[in-house]
Order: C-alpha cells, then sequence, then structure tokens
C-alpha cells in the first residue's frame, strides 16, 4: 500500500485544520467525513471534494475502503470510536488528549493491542523541531541529568471562551508541556499541585499553575494562562528551560518569530504548528501525519506518540485539576 484513504471523524475547527493538513500528505487520501451536523457536512464535503460522506462514525468505520481514520471528537467521545476503529481494523490518529479520564484512556490502549491498524495519539509538539532538538540534545547527555523544568503556555483570552466551556487551561494545554517533560525527563511523575483563577466566570478557569515532581527528583512548573488581553501583539507565548546538572535548554517559539503590522496592530501568526500555504496546512501537523503514514504503510511501530505516553499525561494533568479542585497535593501511584 502507497497511500492511506483516511476519514476524519469530528469536523470542529480541528478537524478542519486536520482535513487540511492531510490534502498535504502525499501518502494520504482525504477520502471521507463525517459529523453529525447535516450543514456543516455538506460544507465541508463541498470544501474539500470529498463525497463520502456519513452523520454517523459507524458507518464510515464500516467502509472497507477506508484505511484510516483521524477523530477530532471532543475529548470525552474519544473512546467509542477509537475503540470501535481498531476493531474495524482502522489505523487510529487520535488527537490529544487520549480521553477524559485515565479509565478510558487505558481502555483505547487495551483495545490498540493486537489490532490490525495503529494506534498513535496526536501530541503535535513533539514534531516541533525546537523541541525535537532539544530532546536529541538530551538524550546525547548534553546537559548531564535534568532537576528542573519550567514552561509557559499563554494565549490571547480572543480565543479561549468557547474552549473554556469544553475544557480547562490545565487539561487542555498544560498537557502538551506536560508529555514534552515527560519525554525529555524519561520518568513518571509521582505528585502534581495546582492552583487556577477564574477570571471570566466560564465553565473552566481562565489560569491554571502547576507543579510535578518526578520519580527520580525532578521538579516542574508550568504557566498557562488563557486570557492575556485582547492586544496582545502576539498568538501565542511558549516557552520551555530545562535545567540539567551540567547544562541549559531553552525553547522559545511564536514570541514573536515573526511580526506583521497592519491597520489594526502587530499580529504574530503561527509558523510553527500548521501554518496555511496555498490553502495547505504545513508545520508539525503535518510531520504528525507523514509520521503517522509512514507507520502504518510500512508497518513500523508507533514510538512517538504512543497511547501509554498519552496516558501518562493525561493522568498527570487529571491529578493537577484535583489538587486545584482540593487544594491537596495529589499522589500518583
Amino acid at each position: 500500500m502507497e497511500r492511506l484513504r483516511i476519514g476524519v471523524i469530528g469536523l470542529g475547527w480541528f478537524g478542519e485544520i486536520h482535513a487540511e493538513t492531510i490534502a498535504g500528505v502525499p501518502n494520504l487520501e482525504l477520502a471521507a467525513l463525517c459529523t453529525r451536523t447535516p450543514d456543516r457536512l455538506a460544507a465541508m464535503g463541498e470544501k474539500f471534494g470529498v463525497k463520502k460522506l456519513y452523520r454517523d462514525y459507524n458507518d464510515l468505520l464500516a467502509d472497507p475502503d477506508i484505511d484510516a481514520v483521524s477523530i477530532c471528537t471532543m475529548w470525552d467521545q474519544h473512546r467509542e470510536p477509537a475503540v470501535a476503529a481498531l476493531k474495524a481494523g482502522k489505523h487510529v490518529f487520535l488527537e490529544k488528549p487520549i480521553a477524559s479520564s485515565v479509565e478510558d484512556g487505558r481502555a483505547i490502549t487495551a483495545a490498540s493491542k493486537g489490532a490490525k491498524g495503529i494506534l498513535f495519539i496526536g501530541h503535535v509538539v513533539r514534531f516541533n523541531p525546537r523541541y525535537r532538538m532539544a530532546k536529541q540534545a538530551i538524550d546525547e547527555g548534553r546537559i548531564g541529568k535534568i532537576v528542573a523544568m519550567s514552561s509557559r503556555r499563554n494565549i490571547p483570552a480572543a480565543w479561549t471562551p468557547t474552549i473554556l466551556n469544553k475544557i480547562g487551561p490545565i487539561v487542555g494545554d498544560a498537557i502538551h508541556d506536560t508529555d514534552i517533560m515527560l519525554w525529555f525527563a524519561g520518568d513518571r511523575i509521582v505528585s502534581a499541585y495546582a492552583q487556577t483563577t477564574d477570571v471570566r466566570g466560564l465553565k473552566h478557569p481562565d489560569i491554571g499553575q502547576t507543579m510535578f515532581r518526578f520519580a527520580g527528583g525532578a521538579t516542574a512548573t508550568l504557566e498557562t494562562v488563557w486570557c492575556m488581553p485582547e492586544k496582545t501583539p502576539f498568538d501565542i507565548d511558549e516557552r520551555m528551560s530545562i535545567i540539567g546538572t551540567e547544562g541549559i535548554i531553552q525553547v522559545q517559539d511564536t514570541f514573536p518569530n515573526l511580526g506583521i503590522v497592519d491597520g489594526n496592530r502587530l499580529h504574530s501568526p503561527d509558523t510553527t504548528y500548521w501554518p496555511m500555504f496555498n490553502g495547505v496546512r504545513g508545520g508539525a501537523l503535518r510531520e504528525e501525519f507523514n509520521y503517522f503514514a509512514d507507520c502504518a504503510i510500512n508497518g513500523k511501530p508507533v514510538t512517538i506518540g504512543t497511547p501509554e505516553d498519552a496516558t501518562a499525561a493525561l493522568q498527570a494533568t487529571l491529578a493537577a485539576e484535583e489538587s486545584a479542585r482540593t487544594g491537596d497535593v495529589v499522589r500518583i501511584a
């Protein structure tokens, strides 16, 4: 097989970005779309020139011409389609977080064992070249043993009102940095402490501040602010510091690495994760899909974005949210 025929399940804003990205991957063919909303399904079918349109993912999974699926449903609706897709023999690209509970994450992981298709979890930051270079330096032993890490992942308030009625900043965004820290440290998180701040009275708080301790003794702090002022001249403030016994690594992205001044303000658009060029998405998300397709087509094991790693990141961030609710340090077995 030289090309995977893939369907996208869930056509919210990020499902559409997935479809735009798939269109630019040579060994993927966007062959089907699925959402429960008829008008949205018709509009996306017309936009991408896709004729196989489904309102029920079970019908899509029953189509023998579909080799793989990208699942972009809400995070609390991942278990059923992911398990069903694996049972149907499809390759599965599942957006992060893997699930909304550790139990569901483990069930999805279990379903992938012995399945015909591969399971890949879309933790896109692992495909950011700056973090990949940092991981390479760590693996080469250039900074010695990691003893402390810190991260910042802050975004403007205009982005987040709708999102904050679905998911909070710790699981919604700090999970990226949690996953990266677990990847860098090669260790497990044993305790979490967090505090949150509610600024706008939405379902979830606007700000999350998290502290982790790793089994080997390293500590980490994570800042996630989802209410930067409207006139903030960049779309994300993303940074990470990794301190070792013999060196330091600093990662900084979009702060700003590109500035465009127009009649309104200074803009710093994304140039890393899913930038749009000539109607097609590129960047780290496309590299994710390239990796997914390569593993699926060539029978390679998934070593980046494994369900075990994704579940560990989910468990740590859910523990942090529990800490924020209770005010206690939460131990992780």
